[in-house]
C-alpha cells in the first residue's frame, strides 16, 4: 500500500503497548527456563551478576531517569531529559561498539514512545524527541527511520524563535545515520506515494512535512552536511547533498580549508555519473573554484564544458597579465578559437583589440622555438637516420632477403619514419636539409612522392616562418603528385598554430576548386589540419559547396566534410550537420556504397565530439535514412558525442550490438547460402556486385562499435580495465571484422602508454593468422608506444621485421610502428588528455579517428594510395615536456620531482601526489601517466597542474625565510 509505505516515518511499525505485552512475555517465558540454565553455569545466569559494578550503577540511573519521565510532576521532567542527554552525548562521541547507555535504554525505548505521544507540546517534548531521534539508532531494523522522524518532530515543536540543537552535538555516528535515512525519505517522497499524517495530528499540531515537499529534509541535509565539512568527511557531505539533488548548494558551504578536497572528489565522481548531473557536478566545482580565485583549474573546467560564455569570463576574470598568459597557454593547448576569447567592445559593435603578448600565448607561437630549444638541452636536436630507428643489424632476418623487399614500399615507410622520429626538429636529412635535386622526395613514385613532399610539414611542424619557405620550392613543381604534397605540408606545418598572415588559407584556398583530384584533396586536407578546432566560419563558404554537390565524386565530398569535421569539431555547427545529412539522404545507394561513405559520416561525428545529449535531434534524424550507413552514423556520431565520459549506459548499448552481431553469424550464414543459390539463377552480375558491396557495408557496424567502447572507455582508469576484458571476450568469439578493430581499440585505450599488459596482448594479436589482425596490431603497438622511445616495444618491433621480412604489407606497417614509438625522438606524444589527464583535446581525438579509421580497410588505403592519411596524427601530436618561464616568458631552470602520478581522493592530511619519483631540472620530459612538482617553495606556479608552459612567480616569503636561517 502507496499510503502505508511512506507512513512508516511518521508512525512506528507496531503498536508500542503491543510491543511491551510481546517483551513481558518473551521475559517470562525465559524466566521459566532460567533455573535449568543457571544450573549449568551458563553465562545467560543472570544479566546483572555479568554487569561490573560502574555498569550497574549507570543502568539503576538511567533506570531511575526513565522513571521520572512518568512521573506526573512535570519539574521533574526537565532535569531528568538533561540528565539523559547528558550521559548519552559523553557516550556517542566516538562509537567503536554500543554505547551502553543506548544499551541500557534500549528495552525502555517502546515505553518512551508511549509516553512521548502523551506529552502535551512544549521544548521538553522537543528535547524528549531529541533524545528518542538517538534512541531509534539501536530500533532501526524494526522501525525504519525512526531517527529522522523524531528528528524532524523535535525542531517543529521548537517555536520560531528558538534555534534547534546541532545534529553533530550527539557524534558522528548519528549524523551518519541521519544522513542515510534523509536519503532514504527522499526517495520515498520523490516516487509521489502520499504520506499519511501521525494520528495525533487532528488535535495537535502536524509534525511531519506535506508529501512531496522536501524543505525540512534539505534544511537537516544542509546541516549534517555542514558538520561532515568541518570534520574532515567532505564525501559524506557531497554524496548526501547529490542523494538530495541539492549538489548546488555545497558552493555555501565550503571554506579554504575544505574546498580542495571537496573539488577533487567531486571531479572524480564525473565519470561514474550519468548525464545531466555528470555537467551539473562540473559546474559546482567551476563556482568553487572561482569562488576562491582559482581560475587556472575554473577555466579547464570551463574547457571541458566547452561553454563559449564560460571560457570567456573565466579568461577575462583574472585582472593580473601574467596569469592571462598562463590561462592563454591552457587554451593554446586545448586550440579554443580565439574569437570565443574577445569580448565586445563598449560601443557593442566591434570587438577590444586584444594585447600582442596574450595573442601570441594563445596562437602558440613560442612553440616552435621552445620545443627547439627543449631538444637542445635533452641533446637530442641532432637529426636521427632510418637505420638509427630500424637498427637492421640487431633483426633475425636471412642473409639476402633483402632484395626481395620491394624497394619502393621500403622508400615510402622510410618517408613515413623520418618525418615522425625527426618531427617538429625541422633538420632531417632526408627533406629538409637534402641537396636541391638530391631530395628524398624523387626516391618515390606517384602517390609517394606526395607523402615524401608532404612529411615536410611534419620536419617542421609548428615552424610556420623556416617551415613555408623551405615547402615553397616544391609547390612550383611541375610533377602533380610533388605540388600536392607541398599543399598538404603547407596545412601539417600549421596544426595547432594560428598566424596573422593566414598563410595556410591565402595558399590553400585556391586549390579547393582545381580539378586535379591530387591537388585538390591536399589542399582540402590541409585547410582541415591548419585550422582543426578553430571554428572558422569563413571556410564554411569555401568547403561547404563541395559536399552538396552532386557532381564531384564520393571522395572528394567526403573529405571536404572530414575537414569541416576537423574545423569544427566539437561545435554542433548547424550548417555542416544539415548538409552532411542531406548529402546522405540524397546520395543514390551505389555512392554511399563506397568505402569513402565512412568518412563522410567521421566528419558529422567530429561535430559531436563532447556534446552529450546535444547529438539527439541529429541521432534521430540519422534513423529515417534507409542504408546502412545510417547505422554507422548512428554509432559513430554517439560515441563521439560520449567520448572520454565512460557513460556505462552507452558501452552496455554497444557491447549488445557487438554481442547481437555475433549471435546471428550462423543464421547469416545460412541466410548467405540461400542468397547465394538464388544469386546463382539471375542474370544480372552487377546487382549482385551490388549487394554484396551492401553486406560488407554492414559488416562495418560492428567494427565502429568496438572502436567505440575505447573512445568511451579511454577517459576513466575502472573503465578502461573492465573494457580490456570485454575485448579478450570479442577476441575470442567476435566474426572477422570484430577480431580485426580488437587491436585498434587497444590501441586507442592506452594511446603513449605502454603498459606491459597491452603490449603482450598486442604482440600477441601481431602474430595472428588473419593478416589483417596482425597488421592492425602492429600498428597499434605503434600508437602505444608513440613518443616513448619503449625499449621493450621497440625490441619487439625488430623481431616483427625479421618474422614479416616476406611479407611487404606487415612490413611497411612494422616500420611506421617503429617511426610512431620514436616520435619526435621520444618527446612528442599523441595522448590526447592533458592537464593531469582531466582534460581531452577534441582536435587530437578527431585525428585519431581519423587515422584508425584507414585501418578499418587498410589495403583500401593506407596500404593503396592514400597512406598520406597517417599526418591526420599530427592534431595530436604535442610535446610531453614541461618547460618552466618567468613573468617575461623566458626559460627559468628549477628543481622538480617527477613521480608517477599517485591517486589522493579521500585520503587525509596532505599525502603524497607523486611516488618513486626523481629531481631534475626544467625542462623536463614527463610521461603519459607521471606528475611534477616543485621541489621548493621558492617558486609559486601560476598553473595548477605542472606540464607544458608554466609560468612561476618568485614567493616573497622565501628570501625572509633564507635570512632568519642564516
Amino acid at each position: 500500500m502507496p499510503e502505508r509505505a511512506v507512513a512508516e516515518i511518521a508512525v512506528p511499525s507496531k503498536d508500542p503497548k503491543d510491543k511491551k505485552k510481546e517483551e513481558e512475555e518473551k521475559a517470562k517465558k525465559e524466566g521459566k527456563d532460567g533455573a535449568s540454565k543457571t544450573v549449568n553455569g551458563d553465562k545467560t545466569q543472570d544479566e546483572e551478576e555479568e554487569l561490573s559494578e560502574e555498569d550497574q550503577q549507570l543502568k539503576a540511573e538511567l533506570d531511575m531517569l526513565v522513571e521520572r519521565l512518568n512521573e506526573s510532576n512535570t519539574e521533574l521532567h526537565r532535569p531528568a531529559l538533561e540528565s539523559l542527554r547528558s550521559l548519552i552525548r559523553t557516550s556517542t562521541s566516538s562509537m567503536t561498539s554500543v554505547p551502553k547507555p543506548l544499551k541500557f535504554l534500549h528495552p525502555h525505548y517502546p515505553s518512551l514512545q508511549l509516553l512521548y505521544e502523551q506529552w502535551p507540546p512544549s521544548e521538553d517534548k522537543s528535547l524528549f524527541a531529541d533524545i528518542l531521534s538517538v534512541l531509534a539508532m539501536t530500533y532501526s531494523d524494526t522501525q525504519p527511520r525512526g531517527s529522522l522522524r523524531y528528528r524532524l518532530l523535535s525542531t517543529s515543536l521548537l517555536p520560531a524563535s528558538s534555534k534547534a540543537s546541532d545534529p553533530g552535538s550527539w557524534g558522528h555516528e548519528y549524523v551518519r545515520h541521519l544522513a542515510a535515512e534523509l536519503g532514504e525519505e527522499y526517495t520515498i517522497r520523490s516516487e509521489g506515494e502520499d504520506a499519511v499524517p501521525p494520528p495525533e495530528a487532528a488535535e495537535k499540531p502536524v509534525h511531519i512535512k506535506v508529501p512531496g515537499t522536501f524543505e525540512d529534509l534539505k534544511l537537516l541535509a544542509l546541516e549534517c552536511a555542514r558538520y561532515f565539512m568541518h570534520h574532515n568527511a567532505e564525501p559524506d557531505a557531497v554524496d548526501l547533498l547529490v542523494e538530495l539533488e541539492m549538489i548546488n548548494d555545497i558552493v555555501d558551504l565550503v571554506d579554504e580549508n575544505t574546498y580542495g578536497r571537496v573539488c577533487i572528489y567531486m571531479i572524480r565522481c564525473v565519470s561514474l555519473l550519468p548525464p545531466p548531473d555528470d555537467l551539473s557536478f562540473l559546474r559546482s566545482v567551476h563556482a568553487i573554484y572561482l569562488r576562491f580565485s582559482k581560475f587556472p583549474e575554473a577555466l579547464s573546467l570551463a574547457i571541458r564544458l566547452n561553454d563559449a560564455d564560460l571560457i570567456r569570463q573565466d579568461f577575462n576574470a583574472s585582472g593580473n597579465p601574467t596569469m592571462k598568459r598562463q590561462l592563454a597557454f591552457l587554451l593554446a593547448r586545448a586550440q579554443i578559437p580565439i574569437e570565443w576569447l574577445v569580448p565586445p567592445n563598449e560601443d557593442g559593435d566591434g570587438e577590444e583589440e586584444m594585447p600582442t603578448d596574450l595573442v601570441d600565448c594563445l596562437s602558440n607561437t613560442h612553440l616552435s622555438e621552445l620545443f627547439r630549444e627543449f631538444g637542445k638541452e635533452l641533446d637530442v636536436t641532432d637529426a636521427r637516420s632510418l637505420e638509427d630507428v630500424y637498427k637492421s643489424h640487431l633483426e633475425n632476418t636471412r642473409a639476402g632477403t633483402s632484395a626481395n623487399v620491394d624497394s619502393a614500399r621500403a622508400n615510402l615507410a622510410g618517408t613515413f619514419v623520418n618525418a615522425f622520429v625527426n618531427a617538429g626538429f625541422g633538420n632531417d636529412k632526408l627533406m629538409v636539409e637534402a641537396e636541391e635535386g638530391n631530395s628524398w622526395v624523387y626516391k618515390n613514385k606517384d602517390h609517394g612522392m606526395l607523402s615524401a613532399a608532404a612529411s615536410l610539414g611534419v620536419s617542421l611542424l609548428w615552424d610556420t616562418d623556416v617551415g613555408l619557405s623551405h615547402v615553397d620550392k616544391y609547390t612550383y613543381s611541375a610533377e602533380e603528385y610533388i605540388k600536392a604534397g607541398a599543399l598538404f605540408a603547407t596545412g601539417i606545418l600549421n596544426t595547432g598554430v594560428r598566424t596573422e598572415a593566414d598563410a595556410a588559407l591565402a595558399l590553400l584556398g585556391e586549390y579547393v576548386e582545381n580539378k586535379s583530384v591530387p591537388l585538390r584533396t591536399s589542399a582540402i586536407m590541409g585547410l582541415g589540419l591548419a585550422y582543426a578546432g578553430s571554428h572558422r566560419e569563413d571556410l564554411l563558404q569555401l568547403l561547404l559547396p563541395t559536399i552538396a554537390d552532386d557532381g564531384v565524386s564520393m571522395e572528394i565530398a567526403s573529405l571536404s566534410a572530414l575537414a569541416l569535421g576537423f574545423i569544427f569539431v566539437g561545435s554542433g555547427n548547424g550548417e555542416v550537420t544539415s548538409t552532411i545529412l542531406q548529402t546522405l539522404m540524397e546520395r543514390d545507394d551505389k555512392s554511399l556504397d563506397e568505402k569513402w561513405s565512412r568518412y563522410l559520416v567521421l566528419g558529422l561525428a567530429f561535430l559531436f565530439v563532447g556534446l552529450q545529449d546535444a547529438s539527439d535531434a541529429t541521432l534521430e534524424t540519422l534513423k529515417i535514412i534507409e542504408h546502412p550507413v545510417s547505422k554507422q552514423a548512428q554509432i559513430l556520431v554517439e560515441v563521439c558525442a560520449f567520448a572520454g565520459t565512460g557513460n556505462v549506459l552507452r558501452v552496455q548499448s554497444l557491447l549488445h550490438f557487438c554481442g547481437e552481431h555475433l549471435e546471428t553469424v550462423k543464421e547469416r550464414e545460412e541466410a548467405e547460402k540461400d542468397a547465394k543459390e538464388k544469386e546463382e539463377e539471375k542474370e544480372n552480375s552487377s546487382d549482385k556486385k551490388e549487394e554484396k558491396e551492401e553486406k560488407k557495408q554492414d559488416d562495418l557496424g560492428p567494427a565502429f562499435a568496438v572502436l567505440g567502447l575505447a573512445l568511451l572507455a579511454m577517459g576513466e582508469e575502472i573503465g578502461s580495465e573492465m573494457s580490456m576484458r570485454q575485448f579478450n571476450h570479442l577476441m575470442h568469439y567476435g566474426d572477422p571484422i570484430i577480431r580485426k578493430s580488437v587491436p585498434l581499440a587497444l590501441g586507442l585505450l592506452s594511446i603513449s602508454n605502454p603498459q606491459l599488459s597491452v603490449l603482450d596482448t598486442l604482440s600477441r594479436y601481431s602474430h595472428d593468422n588473419d593478416l589483417a589482425v596482425a597488421l592492425n596490431a602492429i600498428f597499434a603497438m605503434g600508437l602505444v608506444g608513440a613518443g616513448t622511445n619503449n625499449a621493450r616495444l621497440a625490441q619487439m618491433l625488430r623481431q616483427l621485421a625479421g618474422y614479416y621480412y616476406k611479407e611487404p604489407d606487415c612490413l611497411f606497417t612494422v616500420r611506421i610502428a617503429q617511426g610512431l614509438v620514436h616520435m619526435g625522438k621520444g618527446t612528442i606524444g599523441l595522448n590526447p588528455f592533458f592537464s593531469d589527464r582531466n582534460i581531452l583535446s577534441r582536435p587530437a581525438i578527431a585525428g585519431l579517428l581519423a587515422t584508425i579509421m584507414a585501418f578499418t580497410d587498410a589495403k583500401a588505403f593506407i596500404l593503396d594510395k592514400y597512406h598520406w592519411m597517417l599526418y591526420f596524427l599530427t592534431t595530436a601530436m604535442y610535446p610531453r615536456f614541461l618547460i618552466t618561464l618567468d613573468e617575461e616568458l623566458k626559460p627559468k631552470p628549477v628543481s622538480v620531482r617527477v613521480g608517477q602520478a599517485v591517486d589522493v581522493v579521500g585520503q587525509a592530511g596532505k599525502p603524497r601526489t607523486i611516488s618513486g619519483f626523481q629531481t631534475h631540472t626544467t625542462p623536463v620530459r614527463l610521461g603519459t601517466t607521471e606528475r611534477a612538482e616543485l621541489a621548493t617553495e621558492e617558486f609559486i606556479p601560476f598553473s595548477h597542474a605542472l606540464e607544458g608552459f608554466v609560468i612561476l612567480q618568485k614567493n616573497p616569503g622565501w628570501e625572509q625565510e633564507d635570512t632568519m636561517q642564516v
